[in-house]
């Protein structure tokens, strides 16, 4: 009788840790929110966000986030317009993915109110371009069922990666501009809730 207590024990304990193992995440779009920076005339800058974000986080750490390009929101509906025209080619680009990887013992070992750095390797496909780069953010249990992923600082966009600059000079035209900056500090806070 002993041994089949200490055996359902133990098998009661591989099966919270297989179902915590296997949690899967989904962003929440009305808690999320991606941030870039636009800096025109040289020392202007505006801050400017994308309204629909999509995305997940699997079990084994695998993390996609889709962006919305024509959900660009810069507070301007002229501008708004523009970019999606000319900047991002919202016709044939409708959408900027990132994947990463994140490590998924570190994120199932976290407690609740813990917060986490990490440098994680990933890559953004946008406007037809893909180019490796490092995350750093921070990953916080707020709840048993709710992550927060924020960036620890900025990450720095060259527009010129991405074959950007032509409707960058674009938008400088119309607006009749001296100058708008191809580096695009970006910025993020993405909440995803646990899906079982």
């Amino acid at each position: 009788m002993k041994k089949m207590n200490v055996w359902l024990s133990t098998l009661g304990f591989l099966l919270v840790s297989s179902a915590a193992s296997a949690t899967q995440w989904q962003i929440n779009n009305n808690e999320s929110q991606i941030n870039f920076i636009s800096t025109k005339k040289t020392n202007i800058a505006e801050v400017h966000q994308f309204d629909k974000i999509a995305g997940s986080l699997a079990d084994n750490g695998e993390f996609s986030v889709a962006i919305d390009l024509a959900s660009v929101d810069t507070g301007v509906e002229i501008r708004d317009s523009r970019m999606k025209e000319f900047l991002f080619n919202i016709a044939d680009f409708p959408k900027a993915v990132i994947s990463a990887k994140l490590p998924p013992n570190e994120i199932a070992q976290l407690e609740v109110g813990q917060t986490k750095p990490l440098s994680v390797d990933g890559m953004l496909e946008l406007h037809g371009q893909k180019q490796e780069m490092t995350f750093e953010v921070l990953v916080t249990k707020v709840t048993a069922n709710e992550l927060l992923v924020v960036s620890a600082h900025p990450v720095i966009l060259n527009a010129d990666n991405y074959k950007l600059a032509k409707g960058i000079e674009k938008l400088r035209e119309l607006a009749n501009l001296p100058s708008i900056s191809h580096a695009v500090p970006v910025s993020f806070y993405l909440t995803l809730n646990a899906t079982n």
